[in-house]
């Protein structure tokens, strides 16, 4: 069973065990042991740091398996396969604003020498950087400016993979591709769990390992001061696009987020860490009468009732359109996209403020709001 992972595993023990080459004590002790996360592994050998990245979507297979070497090092004899990586990491092509927040959190913004898509930055350190010329525009990230890569000399190349995807023309000049894969993490505390990886690249440990364990732990008491409330309130989220409605799985982390933050998701009986497109009658027909329905969205004007109706007029069928009880979040107002995935406690305690308002007094959500009237 999952047999290519597991001779991957073993391939690598064996190159950890080879004469000159040991586990340290250190990782004996379990600083680099991963809790919540499923798609990567971390090994310290002698002179090496090696990272596996699963394959999301076969984790019988590694995406890649990272070598990381001291740059100011020479490389050790006999390492195994894999992607050799000099860390700390300079001069480093960004695709996402999620991965740039996360860097300039490390306190390695400096090192961000282009990004792909900057009107979708909300670091202040790559705004900055942007106006001041310090950081390149990159263009799309499905179709980064490659030459522009090229003559800046970027050394490697940060960005999120998906299924049967690949880097075009960029992944074909040679620069190591990170690949960031913790977007496919069904716990919020799995995915945050990742910026310790990227604390690994940066040779920011400490930094990282601090942020993750004061996440954790502010996760968690949340979590329990959830369960303190015998309501659990039932939710509904997201909206119709199209004629298709998404709804998530009941292994997404948002369906994870709502169990955490005591309400009882309506769509927890469907499988999967993905999302399933239904109908908007379906939706009706089941959520009718859900307590709490949140959105997210992203545009200038703030969505209100008004809006809402003129966008779809059903809408008005759902009991929580009826008692008023709709919450939005504006990601383009709010640094909800590039906060949450590594600040997985900022989400939850706007979840509880939604769900049971009792247990927060006096608390300013980060995020949603009580959608307005017009």
């Amino acid at each position: 069973m999952k047999q290519t992972l597991f001779i991957c595993f073993l391939f690598l023990a064996a190159a950890c065990s080879q004469p000159g080459k040991h586990v340290s004590a250190a990782a004996a002790d379990g600083p680099d042991s991963i809790r919540y996360a499923k798609g990567f592994t971390v090994e310290r050998c002698d002179g090496y740091i090696a990272v596996d990245v699963i394959d999301p979507w076969d984790t019988t297979r590694l995406l890649q398996r990272y070598l990381l070497i001291d740059r100011d090092r020479p490389a050790p004899e006999g390492l195994p396969e894999g992607t050799v990586v000099r860390t700390p990491l300079r001069n480093v092509a960004v695709y996402t604003s999620v991965h740039a927040s996360i860097i300039e959190q490390l306190g390695e913004a400096g090192q961000i020498a282009g990004v792909c898509e900057p009107q979708y930055m909300s670091s202040p350190a790559v705004k900055e950087g942007l106006r001041d010329g310090r950081i390149a525009d990159l263009g799309m990230a499905t179709a980064p400016n490659v030459e522009k890569m090229i003559d800046m000399g970027i050394e490697y190349i940060i960005a999120s993979p998906f299924q049967n995807g690949s880097y075009g023309q960029a992944g074909k000049l040679g620069i190591p591709v990170v690949e960031a894969a913790d977007y496919m993490e069904s716990l919020p505390l799995g995915r945050a769990e990742w910026g310790r990886f990227y604390g690994l690249l940066f040779r920011k440990e400490a930094i990282a390992d601090s942020i993750f364990a004061d996440t954790e732990a502010r996760y968690l008491a949340l979590r329990e001061l959830a369960l303190t409330s015998a309501v659990r309130p039932a939710v509904l989220s997201e909206k119709r696009y199209g004629s298709i409605w998404y709804v998530p799985g009941s292994d997404s982390y948002v369906a994870h987020f709502f169990a955490d933050a005591g309400a009882d998701y309506i769509f927890k009986d469907i499988p999967g860490a993905g999302s399933a497109p239904l109908a908007f009658e379906t939706v009706l027909d089941r959520a009718s009468h859900a307590d709490v329905w949140l959105i997210k969205y992203n545009q200038a004007d703030e969505m209100t009732y008004g809006s809402l109706r003129a966008e779809y007029a059903p809408y008005e069928n759902f009991d929580a359109w009826k008692n008023r009880a709709i919450y939005a979040c504006n990601t383009g107002n709010t640094p909800y996209y590039e906060e949450f995935p590594i600040r997985p406690d900022y989400l939850l305690k706007d979840l509880i403020w939604v769900f049971h308002p009792e247990l927060l007094p006096g608390y300013a959500p980060r995020y949603y709001r009580n959608m307005a009237e017009n």
